[in-house]
């Protein structure tokens, strides 16, 4: 289910996107790429503005609702904070209960008795 509304989401962003850049502003947006008169052939003159205008609202609203929906189902899904500081506090001290062999420095040759023969 929370695979199935995150490929919806994203889904929905792209097609967002791309009616908001389809509209025509001040300087003819990128509608007016495409023939010049921003799809008017198809939807007539005024159509393709009040229909990219209704596709941009119905999925700004689908994009909230879908945003909403996925922080709900997906609650249960993050990672418990408490559980992963308890996992290092017990590495931590059983990090310190263990004895850490130490080397001798080489500088440190007085405390080193020489072999005996």
């Amino acid at each position: 289910m929370y695979t199935f509304l995150i490929i919806l989401f994203v889904l929905t962003c792209i097609l967002l996107v791309i009616s908001i850049l389809l509209q025509s502003s001040k300087g003819g947006g990128l509608a007016s790429s495409f023939g010049g008169l921003g799809g008017a052939a198809v939807f007539g003159p005024r159509g393709a503005t009040s229909f990219l205008q209704k596709t941009t609202t119905v999925l700004g609203i689908l994009f909230v609702l879908l945003s909403i929906l996925i922080n709900l189902v997906g609650r249960g899904r993050g990672i418990d904070a408490t559980r992963i500081l308890q996992e290092e506090l017990n590495r931590t001290q059983q990090m310190q209960q263990s004895p850490v062999p130490v080397a001798p420095l080489p500088g440190d040759q007085e405390t080193q008795q020489p072999p005996q023969e």
